[in-house]
């Protein structure tokens, strides 16, 4: 039996691990759940698993879930804001904790995790993107293992167990395209928000869904990937994949290439990351290949989706830019949601903020930190919010 923490139970990857626990309750407990305001969706999860901690950032809606557990007799305990994030995720009895939260709510809780000797079902790109280093040794200080609940990089994870990783020559990272694959600056300019939330193949939240349709979705994963595998950025290839059934492929020195084929569902890696190094019982639907037309195989448009190609310049450079094209990332899409930029503007703020601060190598968590909130209050006075 492995005790489950979950940060951002609320979510889209946090909903389907629940499905996951609740599809094998004989080898899983939900230990504690953590959200930020859903208390409706925190009361559910307590009437069907009964954790033993609940976690909300908001104070009223805190309150709203005490209420509920002191009326129907639940001993849960609720607690608030960051302290209690921290709490959930180091309790003794936690095996793993499956972190997806989306943007860098997620760095700290993460850390914390790992210092308590947690294994790590990262979901939360962030936490590598600005802090891979140290995240990384951190976890190999304290015994942490650091299980990825992508679906690109769960494949690439499973393509590589088994091998020898001197023998690698490189990682294709596949991508669906997005919903404007094939599209020119000039088609892109009067996109609506609701447009660039049609992801043609995957349900994900708001965020990561237009991070897909600006191809950052798929530079955050190539930063990630050099982190999780040690893998160079020279030998990490993105292939635009339109059907999304190969979720990624390894290149070895012999020239075979392994890849990882599924129907699109991602309880997969969320459930392997869950199990490792075990698989479990079959959830997602089988993939049948008689029903396959084609699979078909395209290099990314970098010129039109540039968001991919600063994400490759500033992981080759590191130190404070992945924070800095993070932090401007995160709010220019939250601008871009609220229909107070345009689509193509996500960019331009990005490759702005770049250009506004002073580039370090050496960076630490508390000038990570600094960097984030130094990056959105620039945003914040530059448009007026």
């Amino acid at each position: 039996m492995k005790n489950v923490a979950i940060l951002g139970a609320t979510g889209s990857i946090g909903t389907q691990t629940l499905d996951v626990i609740k599809n094998d309750r004989k080898n899983f407990k939900l230990l504690a759940a953590t959200a930020n305001n859903n208390h409706a969706k925190i009361i559910d999860i307590i009437k069907d698993f009964n954790p033993k901690i609940v976690v909300l950032m908001d104070d009223i809606s805190a309150k709203k879930v005490k209420k509920y557990c002191i009326e129907n007799n639940k001993d849960v305990e609720v607690l608030t804001g960051f302290k209690g994030l921290s709490t959930a995720v180091t309790l003794k009895e936690v095996d793993i904790v499956v972190t997806s939260v989306v943007g860098m709510v997620g760095l700290i809780p993460t850390i914390n995790a790992i210092r308590a000797g947690k294994n790590i079902a990262l979901a939360n790109k962030e936490t590598l993107v600005v802090a891979g280093d140290i995240v990384i040794n951190e976890s190999i200080k304290y015994g942490s293992k650091i299980l990825p609940v992508d679906s690109e990089h769960g494949a690439i994870f499973q393509c590589i167990n088994g091998n020898n990783k001197s023998d690698i020559s490189k990682i294709l990272l596949t991508a669906s395209g997005g919903p404007f694959r094939g599209k020119n600056k000039q088609e892109l300019r009067e996109i609506a928000p609701n447009d660039a939330l049609k992801h043609p193949k995957w349900h994900m939240g708001n965020k990561i869904s237009i991070d897909s349709s600006t191809l950052m979705n798929k530079g955050l994963e190539v930063i990630e990937a050099h982190w999780l595998f040690n893998i160079p950025y020279e030998d990490i290839d993105v292939v635009i994949h339109p059907q999304s059934i190969i979720h990624s492929m390894v290149e070895y020195c012999d020239g075979t290439v392994i890849s990882q084929m599924a129907t699109t569902d991602m309880r997969l890696p969320i459930q392997y990351a869950l199990n490792y190094p075990n698989r479990g019982k079959r959830i997602i639907d089988k993939l049948d290949f008689y029903k396959l037309e084609k699979l078909t195989f395209e290099k990314p448009d970098m010129e039109t989706f540039g968001c991919l190609r600063l994400a490759y310049e500033v992981g080759k450079k590191g130190g404070n830019l992945p924070t800095i094209l993070n932090a401007s990332n995160e709010i220019a899409v939250e601008l871009f949601l609220q229909n107070k930029i345009k689509f193509l503007q996500i960019q331009e703020i990005i490759e702005d903020s770049l250009d506004q601060f002073e580039y370090f190598k050496e960076v630490d968590i508390d000038m990570i930190l600094n960097t984030d909130i130094r990056v959105r209050n620039y945003i914040n006075r530059k448009y007026n919010i």
